[in-house]
């Protein structure tokens, strides 16, 4: 098939497909970050949630926001670390998963 595009046209063509791909990454000190900052709200967002729950079964309340904060975490770091082995990477998808799966008010 012949293609009605000059060769500086199919270049421009393609240079704005590889941009667009390129927009979709991530990189490594922001994605470092982003998961850092995410890490530190899924164990505010556990640990705060369990603060009454605690003072009914008799844990003092430091205890409880910790275990929970700490089971947060875990998830999500187990879910970061299952997507890595697959292929040893971690797309920006896998991230958002991760997280979204300690979140029970996200939408499924």
């Amino acid at each position: 098939m012949v293609s009605n595009y000059t060769n500086k046209e199919r270049r421009r063509i393609m240079a704005k497909e590889v941009k667009l791909d390129d927009e979709k990454k991530m990189g490594a000190v922001s994605g470092i970050k982003n998961i850092l900052f995410r890490i530190i709200a899924v164990f505010a967002a556990n640990g705060l949630g369990v603060i009454g729950a605690g003072a009914i079964v008799g844990i003092d309340t430091l205890s409880a926001v910790i275990l929970a904060g700490t089971l947060g975490v875990a998830t999500v770091v187990e879910k970061l670390a299952r997507g890595f082995i697959d292929d040893g990477r971690l797309s920006i998808e896998e991230i958002n998963s991760a997280f979204n799966s300690v979140d029970k008010k996200a939408e499924k």
